[in-house]
C-alpha cells in the first residue's frame, strides 16, 4: 500500500502520515499474519516483510521532545514499541543512563538498532528484539514509546491499559488513541504529542472509615481515567463533588449538605492488596476496600 512512498531522514512529513490515505481494510494494518492473502506467483514470502506501519525515523528534537514529555530517568525501563533504528531508546541510555527495549518486527531495522547502541557504547543499557508489537511482552515498563498509526494505537490500547502498572506513562508521536484522551498534549513545531499516564482500575465499591469512627462509602464508575459515582457517609448520601484520577493516585472530595466543609481523600491504589490507602495524613483511618464491583461508563 505505501509502495509509491519514498521516506527518508531529512522530510519533516511525521504528522503527514494521517494524509496518505490508510483505511481499516488494509490487511497490512489489521491482519497480523496475514492468512489468505494472494501476493502472486513472484512474491517470496521468506525475502519480503509486510509491516504494519511503513518506516518513517523521527526527527531528533521530537525524540528528546518525546523524552521529556514522558519525564524519563535513569530509574525507567523505556520500551518503544515500534523502535526502527533505536533512536529513542539509544537516546534515552546516552543522555538520561535510561534502560531500554525497542521491538519491532523488520529484522533489517533491527540490526540497525544494535549496530548503533554498539557504536554509541550503550549496549550494556539497551536490548532490540524482534517481534509482532500486538503479542510482545512489555508489562514491565515505566514509560511506552509510540509512533505508530491510530489505528494501530487503539488495537494495542487493551494491553497497554491491562498489561502496564499504574502511573506508566506512555507517550504517541503523533497519533492519538481514539477516545482515551490524553493527559497532556504538546506541540512541537507543526507535529503533535500525546501523553496518557496508566489509570488503576478503581470502577467499584469502596469503603473505608475515618479517625472520627465516620464509615465513609463511595460506588465508582470508570471510563480510562475519568470517574463518577456517588457517596455515602453513615449509609446517608451526600455529594461526591469531584473524583480525579491520575495514574494510581485518587483524589475524592466530599460534601455532606450545604452546611458543612468539603471533605477530601487522597488514596494510593495499591495492586498487590488491591486496596486503596491513604496517600497522605487526612482523617481517613484504615485502608479503602473493595465491596462490590461497578460498570464501567
Amino acid at each position: 500500500m505505501y509502495k509509491d512512498l519514498a521516506f527518508n531522514d531529512d522530510d519533516e512529513l511525521i504528522d503527514e502520515l494521517r494524509d496518505l490515505d490508510y483505511n481499516s481494510d488494509d490487511y497490512s494494518l489489521f491482519d497480523s499474519d496475514y492468512r489468505g492473502l494472494n501476493f502472486g506467483d513472484d512474491f517470496n514470502n521468506e525475502a519480503d516483510i509486510i509491516l504494519d506501519v511503513p518506516y518513517v525515523p523521527t526527527d531528533e528534537k521530537i525524540v528528546h521532545a518525546m523524552l521529556d514529555l514522558a519525564q524519563v530517568t535513569s530509574q525507567d525501563i523505556l520500551y518503544d514499541l515500534g523502535c526502527g533504528d533505536g533512536r529513542i531508546v539509544v537516546a534515552a541510555a546516552l543522555e538520561r543512563n535510561t534502560h531500554g527495549v525497542g521491538i519491532d518486527m523488520d529484522p533489517m531495522r533491527i540490526t540497525e538498532a544494535i549496530e548503533y547502541a554498539s557504536h554509541t557504547g550503550v549496549e550494556y543499557l539497551v536490548n532490540f528484539l524482534e517481534g509482532d508489537l500486538l503479542e510482545a511482552d512489555f508489562s514491565n515498563a515505566t514509560v511506552v514509546t509510540l509512533y505508530l498509526l491510530d489505528l494501530v494505537n487503539v488495537q494495542l490500547r487493551p494491553r497497554l491499559l491491562d498489561e502496564l502498572r499504574p502511573g506508566t506513562r506512555i507517550v504517541s508521536h503523533a497519533f492519538d488513541m481514539g477516545d482515551w484522551k490524553a493527559d497532556e498534549r504538546e506541540a512541537c513545531g507543526s507535529i503533535n504529542l500525546y501523553k496518557w499516564i496508566v489509570p488503576a482500575k478503581v470502577a467499584g465499591t469502596w469503603q473505608w472509615q475515618t479517625y472520627s469512627g465516620q464509615t465513609y462509602r463511595v460506588e465508582l464508575k470508570q471510563k480510562y481515567q475519568n470517574i463518577t459515582g456517588k457517596a455515602w457517609i453513615d449509609d446517608q448520601e451526600v455529594q461526591l463533588k469531584s473524583a480525579l484520577l491520575k495514574g494510581d493516585l485518587l483524589e475524592l472530595t466530599v460534601k455532606k449538605d450545604a452546611q458543612s466543609r468539603p471533605v477530601s481523600f487522597l488514596m494510593r491504589y495499591d495492586a498487590k492488596q488491591k486496596q486503596l490507602l491513604a496517600a497522605e495524613k487526612t482523617l481517613q483511618a484504615t485502608p479503602a476496600v473493595k465491596v462490590s464491583q461497578a460498570a464501567k461508563l
